[in-house]
């Protein structure tokens, strides 16, 4: 997971890591700050939201590249 590619994207869409807290119901922007920085592990909700503020896909976002699913 790219950490680096999260912060690189919120501040090419101009977002604070205060307004993501707040989007992602943090009361406090660490809350978000810890996910960027790879304190906190980020849960597969949070990363579809923040997905989601920032109009990317999760794949995209977090692993740089789409997933495969295996068809049956």
């Amino acid at each position: 997971m790219s950490l680096q590619k999260l912060k690189q994207a919120r501040k090419a869409k101009g977002l604070s890591q205060t307004f993501m807290a707040k989007k992602l119901g943090y009361t406090y922007p660490s809350g978000y700050a810890n996910i960027e920085t790879g304190r906190n592990k980020l849960s597969l909700e949070n990363a579809k939201k923040i997905a989601d503020i920032l109009q990317m896909d999760v794949n995209e976002l977090f692993f740089g590249e789409e997933l495969h699913e295996t068809g049956k």
